[in-house]
């Protein structure tokens, strides 16, 4: 199991909106709108990278409102 957190910038107001999309969508674990340079920070799990990338892509970046992202899986050292 991969796991990575999801910063994404939105347009003005649509924060929260975006994080209650998110939040629903399969491998989710958990979306928050929060303040600073990014707007919602998710949490989110994938059984490979491949996949967690292919989700990223086909569902994530794909909700209205939805600027830029950046992805960045957990390591464990």
């Amino acid at each position: 199991m991969v796991q990575a957190y999801i910063l994404i910038q939105t347009e003005v107001g649509r924060a929260s909106t975006v994080a209650d999309v998110i939040a629903k969508l399969p491998g989710v674990i958990q979306a928050e709108d929060v303040t600073g340079p990014y707007d919602v920070i998710v949490r989110a799990q994938a059984d490979t990278v491949d996949e967690l990338g292919r989700m990223v892509v086909a569902k994530v970046q794909q909700v209205e409102g939805i600027t830029r992202t950046l992805t960045c899986p957990v390591v464990h050292l």
